[in-house]
């Protein structure tokens, strides 16, 4: 048991001219300090206070002393050219040395610190440093330091050693043994004069006397309980738990595919054995491994189509099935600038009825090579942003470690478990799901494109215009960008805080993208958005998102700006869609033809169209979707809220919904099936995500607050003793994604057996 001396004085002079002077001289350090004491806060206030005690730093036992004795020298000393009375107290610390898994209560005050010494243990490696508080306020810093004398203990000088971290009502610091040789540290807790910097109220800039405040009131009432943490064995436990978990999902995408194998292999059977099965026509309905046939000439629509669609027929290159080389030669603008193309564009996209055929006309290998311009966009995209993300969230952690302040990253203390240079190894290791699925959504999707190629190399080519065009760029795209968001993410929770949350966002943004723009493509394939032009969008959503970050917080002319510009993108894509992509206002024949035009638009369009619209569906969609978006811009200009990139990914995930809902509505409307496997991939999903968003709304910690505040929603680990809950939102979300992607693969499977001249368009 090791003691300590505390010294108590006192003095009644107010004479800041000619302070009391102490001076400690121990045996291997001197401290000192006046009084008053003097601390200063901001606008130059200063708080003085008259009653000051310090803990001298212990000494060790020398040959000519015993274990208990310490010898101690005091001076006192004053310049006043008149007497100044003082009180000097110096007594023993009965209970400097704080033992494991026992609470110890105690007060502390700013002239008035406290620290204690902590002794590790035999068998533990690791401790959490728990402290805890009625009040709030006043705003108090704990820090860790080592075993050398002086102790930095006074709000000036606390930072300069060790670890430390504000607190309000509850403070948690992960101490290693390895980081102390000699396996002992001081915990010590020093109360701020002022309590802006725990987010409370700042003073007001007062010139004269006025701020100047004595022995001002500020006193807390503080328990620390330090508790063994977690043993390497949780580790390792933890982390088979990660991995085996989602190598299940391998391991029944596998049984899945063996079972469809099999069905396969016997309905071969049966279609050799009848010769009416020989017709040529392969039927699949399974979510990874389904094909779908159909050849370079997909699109041909059957003789009941319009006449400028017969027309279109002969002009288009058929090469033969299977044949898929690149050709310079083979654009998307050899057809989209030939005159009577677009003609024949404007004839069939304006019918009131639309069926796939009409929007599937264009040579296969084109369109697949348009689509897979989105898969090797994103690997290059994903490269270059996520190399500089990884090195500067190096650079936060290092910051960390070298300078001890724990106030930089938001972690949740309670549950925050170092390995090596890591500060909270757990919520990195919970992103391991988002790369494990996306890899498998990967091998799913080449599996369905590999068998898909079969199909089409072993039948007629004329005979193979049905079900949906099967293009899988966006899948692999989708794919990369779910791997890419466990990176991120895990990137993210390096450090969490304010300016890095956009890491944790910006694939979220591209993965609700790519997702409506699939859902667009299954009925569109012809007049969905380019790679370029897609990821250009993406491009602006995460320079707003940015700019949200830095202008969003106060300043009301960036929410004036971004409202508008969400509300006419709104208005633009809403009448791309209604009108398939043929809604044009100028008039090439007439210099004034533009303005006749936009009134001609407004009457036939905006008053005929709103009373008795073409496209009843499609307006219906359209107008809940804009009643939608405006209420968030509305929503935006009036609440400002502060989480601007969680405010964006809202917007987009409440229109993707939206799109998913009519989207189903529409397909049964249509007198379509859901098959088992969407089934239960739509049922899966919406357990997994309602399971999902519950963890996620237990808020662990919020850069939107101080350090101090955030940690008073800091919690225990709920999984294995290492797992918190946000952690738990990772492992369910990436399971949600996961099951999310399944459905929009395998949604129209049930049309694979249905002439496309026979799918409606929606």
């Amino acid at each position: 048991q090791v003691d300590a001396v505390r010294v108590y004085v006192n003095s009644s002079s107010e004479n800041l001219q000619y302070p009391v002077l102490f001076v400690v001289r121990q045996q291997k350090g001197v401290l000192s300090w006046q009084v008053p004491l003097i601390f200063r806060g901001l606008y130059q206030r200063t708080y003085n206070y008259q009653e000051v005690s310090r803990t001298l730093c212990p000494s060790e036992p020398t040959p000519e002393t015993r274990p208990s004795d310490q010898i101690i020298f005091v001076d006192v000393a004053s310049m006043a050219p008149f007497n100044i009375a003082y009180e000097l107290l110096v007594t023993r610390l009965e209970n400097f040395q704080l033992e494991t898994n026992k609470a110890f209560n105690f007060t502390a005050s700013p002239s008035q610190p406290q620290y204690f010494l902590y002794k590790f243990p035999q068998d533990v490696d690791s401790v959490i440093i728990n402290v805890v508080s009625d009040a709030a306020y006043p705003c108090s810093v704990v820090s860790v330091q080592d075993i050398v004398c002086p102790v930095y203990d006074l709000d000036h000088n606390v930072e300069f050693n060790g670890v430390y971290q504000s607190m309000t009502k509850q403070a948690a610091i992960t101490v290693q043994r390895k980081d102390f040789p000699g396996e002992q540290f001081f915990v010590v807790f020093v109360i701020k004069p002022e309590d802006y910097a725990c987010g409370g109220s700042v003073p007001s800039s007062i010139h004269g006397n006025v701020n100047r405040t004595w022995n001002l009131q500020r006193t807390k009432n503080l328990q620390v309980t330090i508790v063994p943490s977690i043993k390497k064995s949780v580790y390792v436990q933890a982390m088979f738990f990660s991995f085996l978990s989602f190598l299940s999902f391998y391991l029944g995408s596998v049984v899945v595919a063996f079972v469809h194998y099999i069905r396969v292999q016997r309905k071969a059977s049966a279609g050799r054995l009848s010769p009416e099965h020989g017709s040529g026509m392969m039927t699949s309905s399974h979510p990874i491994s389904a094909s779908t046939p159909e050849g370079s000439s997909y699109g041909a629509i059957d003789e009941s189509s319009s006449s400028g669609a017969r027309q279109l027929s002969s002009p288009e290159r058929r090469a033969p099935a299977g044949s898929d080389t690149d050709s310079s030669v083979e654009e998307e603008s050899d057809f989209d600038t030939m005159p009577e193309i677009e003609s024949d564009k404007n004839i069939i996209r304006t019918k009131v009825f639309l069926y796939l055929s009409d929007l599937s006309r264009k040579d296969r290998r084109i369109v697949s090579k348009k689509y897979k311009i989105y898969f090797w966009n994103i690997i290059t995209i994903a490269v270059f942003y996520a190399l500089p993300v990884i090195q500067l969230v190096i650079t936060y952690q290092t910051v960390v470690n070298v300078t001890g302040n724990q106030d930089i990253c938001y972690y949740n203390f309670l549950c925050a478990h170092p390995l090596g240079v890591l500060s909270a190894f757990n919520n990195i290791l919970s992103n391991v799901g988002h790369m494990m699925l996306g890899f498998l959504f990967l091998l799913i999707v080449l599996r369905r494109d590999i068998l898909h190629r079969r199909a089409m190399e072993m039948k007629d080519i004329y005979t193979l215009d049905y079900g949906i065009p099967k293009h899988f760029g966006l899948f692999y795209a989708m794919g990369i960008a779910l791997m890419m968001e466990g990176v991120l993410s895990a990137c993210y929770h390096v450090c969490p805080n304010y300016s890095n949350f956009q890491f944790d966002t910006s694939f979220m943004y591209m993965i609700a993208g790519l997702c409506m723009l699939k859902l667009y493509q299954t009925r569109h394939p012809d007049i969905n958005a380019s790679a370029y032009s897609a990821y250009a969008s993406f491009a602006v959503v995460i320079s707003l998102a940015v700019l949200g970050v830095v202008f969003g917080k106060n300043d009301m002319w960036f929410w004036v700006i971004f409202s508008l510009i969400h509300v006419l993108a709104s208005l633009a894509l809403s009448t791309q869609i209604y009108y398939m992509g043929r809604f044009k206002i100028d008039d090439p024949d007439s210099d004034t033809g533009i303005f006749r035009r936009a009134v001609m638009v407004l009457y036939t369009d905006c008053i005929q169209q709103c009373s008795r619209p073409m496209y009843m569906d499609r307006m219906v969609l359209l107008i809940v979707g804009n009643l939608v978006n405006w209420s968030f811009a509305i929503f935006g200009l009036v609440y400002r809220p502060r989480d601007f990139a969680s405010y964006i990914l809202g917007i987009f995930i409440c229109n993707l919904l939206l799109y998913l809902a009519f989207y189903i509505i529409m397909k049964l409307r249509s007198s379509e099936k859901l098959l088992p496997i969407p089934m239960f991939c739509i049922v899966a999903t919406a357990v997994v995500w309602a399971a999902a968003l519950y963890f996620f709304f237990q808020t662990l910690s919020s850069w939107e607050e101080t350090p101090a505040e955030s940690r008073e929603k800091n919690r225990p680990c709920i999984l294995l003793g290492f797992f918190d809950d946000h952690d738990v939102w990772h492992f369910l979300s990436a399971a949600a994604l996961f099951f999310s992607f399944l459905v929009l693969l395998t949604l129209d499977d049930d049309l694979d057996t249905v002439r496309r001249d026979k799918i409606p368009v929606f």
